[in-house]
């Protein structure tokens, strides 16, 4: 019985590492499994053409879009001493990539050189690569690590820029679609693509590249120039009129005018009267000779008052001289 338990135990053993492993292969296929889930794909995911990448491991694998691309098994992975083929978008290109390529990506593929921008020195480019070594021409980045940065395409914008260079859209958009930020590469560089897509060779892609340069150098100086011209602090106090170097606007006029109405129309009502409901009373003639009678009045009762005083004095005076006497 022990012998027999043994037995099992050893077997069950064996299954299990040959399932699981400790090289974490089984975790790779399970990850692959739930990424083809996601992206609507199958077991036996292939793409039309060739693809094919020389893996550096330089990337981040959670962000890195080769490896995504190697795990739905669209891209083959090559070791180095391998030649390609087709296509190589690789930064030791001698010509840039053109519509003129696009029979060798149908026939042969293309392929890329997976790692960072800042360890190229650490690329051996002598033993990767192809016949057909390309460059590609001025593109904007659009993935999460390098969005905006011209020339910063990762592995899958690379295969995506050949694609649309040549003419092939639709490989382009099929294998962006893997990725939730991917056809925003597209709708980025939609202007710059067609205009590519309309040359022929090497030369007349990198004259757009050129021109296209030249315009945005352009556009950049006049935004300088117009930010120069039009900055408010470069004009001093606003609110100061310039201190008498500026005419006065006519704003400053029109309140000048307000002003002075305003002036009139309060002298105005100060010699406004108002009865008890607040109407005002409009002054008239019987108004004015009132005014004058009571004034005349008032100025007569005044010189009464003042004879009665001095007849007052006058009396008092007489009775003070008789009593001393």
């Amino acid at each position: 019985m022990a012998k027999g338990k043994g037995k099992n135990k050893s077997h069950d053993e064996g299954r299990s590492n040959k399932s699981g492993g400790s090289n974490g292969h089984h975790t790779r296929r399970n990850h692959r499994h739930m990424e083809m889930k996601y992206c609507g794909g199958s077991k036996d995911s292939s793409f039309p053409v060739k693809l094919a990448m020389w893996d550096f491991d330089h990337c981040d694998p959670k962000r890195c879009s080769g490896k995504k691309l190697e795990r739905l098994g669209l891209i083959k992975s090559l070791r180095v001493g391998q030649k390609f083929q087709g296509i190589v978008v690789s930064p030791n290109g001698k010509s840039v990539v053109c519509p003129d390529d696009r029979e060798i990506v149908e026939a042969h593929g293309a392929s890329v050189v997976e790692c960072s921008w800042a360890r190229l020195e650490e690329v051996p480019f002598n033993k990767i690569g192809g016949k057909h070594e390309r460059l590609l021409p001025y593109l904007v980045a659009a993935n999460q690590v390098n969005y905006g940065r011209p020339w910063r395409l990762n592995c899958v914008e690379a295969l995506a820029a050949c694609f649309a260079i040549v003419g092939r859209t639709d490989l382009a958009h099929e294998l962006l679609s893997h990725f939730s930020w991917g056809l925003g590469f597209l709708e980025l560089n939609k202007d710059l693509l067609e205009r590519y897509q309309q040359c022929t060779d090497s030369e007349s892609i990198k004259k757009v590249e050129e021109d296209w340069l030249q315009q945005i150098d352009q556009e950049v100086q006049e935004r300088k120039l117009k930010a120069q011209t039009e900055d408010v602090w470069m004009m001093g106090n606003t609110n100061r009129g310039n201190s008498g170097l500026m005419p006065p606007s006519d704003s400053e006029e029109e309140y000048e005018e307000e002003a002075e109405e305003e002036e009139e129309d309060t002298t105005t009502r100060k010699n406004v009267r108002y009865d008890n409901l607040g109407n005002i009373i409009e002054d008239s003639e019987d108004d004015n000779n009132e005014s004058d009678y009571s004034n005349e009045e008032s100025s007569d009762e005044a010189s009464d008052e003042d004879y009665e005083d001095e007849h007052v004095d006058e009396v008092v005076n007489r009775v003070g001289k008789l009593a001393i006497e």
